[in-house]
């Protein structure tokens, strides 16, 4: 029996993408969560537009792989995160998705599952994170 996978969608927007090496170095400063197929790091974003995009970056290093199979690997994360990986994403926050090995050969529906798992952990831990500051007087209310 085939796990069902969630039709493309003509009108979904396609996820904003991190571009500048400073973004992803904030990112990996930032949260994280670590999942069987890849770590998810979250970073927030100093921006003027409250509602602005996530964004997501990629990585995948020589380590996981050869340069087939590391594309493969990009290939299933960005297919996922088009398909609804990224609904649980907050607005004004940077996630990197670093990959291992496990993304090469994990169920397509287990790696939406896990985007999903991986971002709901992240934004609540953020947002404990941040209530704690608040109470401790580190950022105005």
């Amino acid at each position: 029996m085939k796990a069902q996978v969630p039709a493309a969608d003509e009108n979904s927007q396609r996820p904003e993408i991190l571009r500048r090496r400073g973004d992803f170095v904030r990112a990996s400063r930032g949260a994280r969560v670590a999942l069987p197929a890849f770590t998810v790091q979250m970073a927030l974003r100093e921006q003027t537009d409250p509602h602005a995009r996530p964004r997501f970056g990629l990585t995948v290093t020589r380590k996981v792989a050869g340069a087939v199979e590391r594309n493969r690997i990009r290939r299933r994360l960005r297919e996922a995160l088009r398909l609804g990986g990224a609904l649980g994403a907050k607005p004004g926050r940077d996630y990197v998705f670093v990959a291992r090995r496990a993304a090469l050969s994990a169920p397509f529906p287990e790696l939406l599952a896990q985007m999903t798992e991986g971002l709901a952990r992240l934004n609540d831990r953020g947002a404990a994170s941040s209530r704690r500051k608040q109470e401790d007087g580190l950022t105005r209310p």
